[in-house]
């Protein structure tokens, strides 16, 4: 079997790295191509991730594994959960990610459960997560409440993996781990539960089609082709 060369994108809350692996037929070996900063952005009250910076990472780590010779065969994205980006109608990206950790949510589930005939037992038994103000639930609704501009405009949401994803090919996706973080989806079911998307006034095909761990998502897009 010939030597194939992978690569993987680990982000983290305060950092990333992205990783070579390499599989012979008998064995993966593993080596870090590149590491970075990964701060949030105090901006306007608020706290951001810089999702544009993180893209650019992952361009040049492409980029170097072009200059070292490396034929890559597939690319797969880790990040944190709950967190998600909006993109409008044409395919640009509505502003920056919202941190987990911006306190805009302190109080989010007390007024969700306010508001809504679902209660909390019948949220964690169509979720199993833990409440967490910073879930994705609690954030959408926080915005929605706030009167979000980037929501209101927003065609798709995708978590922030999945945002990646979409910027490199071209293709929204709701991939099934990171969609569990978010305190919407409901195993039994297998997606996004209904009765919750309708809670936050959201419709499923904003979310993307959803796939599993290992699926192939697409291909890179003619733009970051030529850019790597």
């Amino acid at each position: 079997m010939p030597t194939k060369n992978y690569l993987a994108v680990d982000l983290g809350a305060t950092s990333g790295r992205t990783i070579i692996a390499t599989y012979d037929g008998h064995k993966v070996e593993m080596r870090e191509l590149t590491r970075f900063k990964n701060p949030q952005i105090p901006l306007g009250g608020h706290l951001f991730w810089d999702l544009p910076a993180l893209y650019n990472e992952i361009l040049i780590a492409l980029r170097k594994t072009v200059s070292e010779g490396i034929r890559i065969e597939t690319i797969g994205i880790d990040t944190w959960g709950c967190d998600f980006a909006f993109f409008g109608r044409d395919g640009q990206l509505l502003g920056l990610p919202y941190c987990y950790r911006d306190p805009h949510t302190d109080g989010a589930i007390d007024r969700f459960f306010q508001d809504h005939p679902l209660t909390k037992q019948q949220v964690y038994d169509r979720t199993g997560i833990q409440f967490m103000p910073f879930n994705s639930l609690f954030q959408l609704d926080t915005l929605r409440r706030a009167g979000s501009v980037a929501l209101a405009a927003a065609e798709k949401i995708l978590f922030i993996p999945d945002a990646l994803i979409y910027l490199l090919t071209g293709e929204a996706v709701c991939e099934y781990t990171v969609a569990s973080t978010a305190q919407m989806l409901n195993p039994m079911q297998g997606d996004l539960d209904a009765d919750l998307l309708a809670a936050l006034g959201l419709r499923r095909e904003q979310f993307g089609r959803l796939v599993q761990p290992g699926d192939r998502v697409g291909t890179l897009t003619p733009q970051v082709q030529e850019a790597t």
